[in-house]
Order: C-alpha cells, then structure tokens, then sequence
C-alpha cells in the first residue's frame, strides 16, 4: 500500500489549529513602528486578541492591526512595506 507522507518528527499539534491573522484592507503593510524599531511581532511571539501586530497604510492614514485571536506566531506572511489586499493573509498563528 502507498505509504503516507513523511512529517516533520516532533511537530507538534496537528494542522487544524493553524490560522491566519488577515488583512481587512487594500495598503502598505509596516511590521514596525518605525524603520528604527523592532517588529510588532516575530516567530514565536504569543499574542492576545489586543496585541498589535503590525500597521497597515490606507491613503495616508496608520491603522494598527489587532491579532483578534489569542495564540502564538507560526509564520510571517507578509513583508515590510509590501503592497497588501484585503482579505490577505499576514501571519499564520497556532490558536489557543
């Protein structure tokens, strides 16, 4: 019989408990405040629904983007200064 597909050994939780923190509008993804300043968030980072994780720039206008769900940062989806769309994923995060 075919065999099943090697994972990774010690992964940890299945893959349902991954989600994805996306964006709710078209503009400029920032992972920082500022060019000086560390990221909002990184790999690994545990986040509540309140915590910043990045800002997003629509016509001139900063609006810091909330996790909306409590977990911890699997994966960094977006790059700085990227050109975003609404509705696309930023972050993949493992769900409390």
């Amino acid at each position: 019989p075919p065999q099943e597909p090697a994972g990774d050994a010690g992964a940890g939780p299945p893959v349902e408990n991954l989600a994805t923190i996306d964006s709710p509008m078209v503009g400029t993804f920032y992972s920082a405040p500022n060019p000086e300043a560390p990221a909002f968030v990184k790999v690994g980072d545990r986040v509540t629904a309140s915590t910043v994780v990045c800002i997003i720039e629509a016509m001139k206008v900063f609006n810091e983007i909330r996790a909306e769900v409590c977990g911890t940062i699997e994966k960094l989806l977006a790059t700085n200064q990227q050109s975003i769309e609404y509705g696309q994923p930023m972050f993949s995060i493992r769900a409390d």
